[in-house]
């Protein structure tokens, strides 16, 4: 059950009065002339829900839930929860639940963004947005969450267990190739989820996949064989009736209950359960999408993939940005394995840690 985080008197309590009983705020029509990249828009929706859930006692929501949220902010209920005080607690309590320097920063700048725009608005008085800008991040660690990285035999189990999971034959096709895309093409979850069909094309006898990614960047990435041989099947479930499914249609979609495929896609928010679920299934602990790709990057590193191959491939700016990427990566340090072994220390054979 979520906690809520304490109230307080705040200096815009004198703006709510009758006339703003049922008003709502349309967040992404205004995020849309201060944001581009709609990979930010849903991560500003994703810390905003979790702000009104923690301070305001809403539901969480996800997927279209969300969206709909978002477009319908009850401007009442903004005008309570948003003041110095209160953002300031939250952001500690984000910090004691473990959250990194990237995902604080993030979190800060979409609160103040939603105040800004409030205050554009002429919704939210200029003090408390000016306020809340004022407040600074707590200091959390440098960096990412450390995450997972996961060894290739794990890799198999989990897309092996993606499709056990499944309780339909075209759901089980549809989880094998999300996971097969993601533990090979390392895209985000919101690029696979973003995919359409008329993304896939031939490039010099080559099949490739054009990916929209962060900032309205785009790549082509060589789709592997196995991959498109998934995806030959996964076409013929998805549009048995017709030659291909229409170029704009979704690459990757929900699955309804009794099997059949559905026209609408699958969300990022989907993919995530397919990917934590297969993960508790084949029994190697707690896997987010993004542990795939970083798992992607050091399977190349360790296997001597040149590292302008993985800054291509993972489609970083400059191959500096991948060389701290994979920095952050928990590296081998068997110092002190190769040192137990020069004194010959004994071996009693006890059984593996975490048996």
């Amino acid at each position: 059950m979520t906690s809520r985080l304490p109230q307080k008197p705040q200096p815009n309590s004198l703006i709510l009065s009758p006339a703003v009983e049922g008003l709502t705020f349309d967040l992404p029509a205004a995020l849309s002339g201060r944001v581009s990249s709609r990979h930010t828009h849903r991560a500003y929706f994703r810390w905003i829900d979790l702000y009104l859930a923690d301070v305001a006692g809403l539901k969480p929501t996800t997927g279209q839930e969300r969206i709909w949220r978002m477009s319908t902010l009850p401007v009442r209920t903004l005008l309570e929860c948003l003041s110095a005080s209160q953002f300031r607690a939250w952001l500690g309590k984000l910090i004691r639940d473990g959250h990194g320097k990237q995902g604080i920063t993030q979190a800060h700048a979409s609160i103040t963004t939603l105040a800004s725009l409030l205050s554009e608005s002429e919704l939210l008085d200029d003090y408390t947005s000016a306020s809340m800008t004022n407040v600074r991040p707590p200091k959390a660690e440098d960096g990412q969450r450390p995450g997972r990285w996961l060894s290739t035999g794990q890799i198999k189990l989990l897309i092996a267990a993606s499709q056990r999971i499944a309780t339909s034959d075209n759901q089980s096709l549809r989880n094998h190739v999300v996971t097969a895309i993601l533990c090979t093409m390392a895209l985000r979850r919101e690029e696979l989820a973003s995919a359409r069909w008329g993304d896939l094309a031939m490039q010099n006898d080559r099949v490739v996949l054009r990916v929209h990614g962060k900032g309205r960047k785009t790549a082509i990435i060589d789709v592997p064989r196995p991959v498109l041989g998934l995806l030959t099947r996964w076409r013929r479930a998805a549009s048995p009736d017709a030659v291909a499914p229409p170029a704009e249609s979704a690459l990757v979609r929900r699955i309804w209950k009794g099997g059949r495929v559905s026209k609408g896609p699958l969300t990022a928010d989907g993919i995530w359960l397919i990917v934590t679920e297969a993960a508790e299934a084949a029994e190697i602990g707690h896997v987010a999408p993004h542990d795939l790709r970083r798992s992607v990057a050091g399977a190349l590193q360790e296997a001597g993939t040149p590292i302008e191959k993985i800054s291509l491939l993972l489609r970083h700016a400059n191959v500096a940005v991948t060389e701290r990427y994979l920095s952050r990566l928990p590296q081998r340090n068997e110092g002190a394995v190769l040192m137990s072994d020069m004194l010959g220390l004994d071996d009693d054979g006890q059984p593996d840690w975490f048996e």
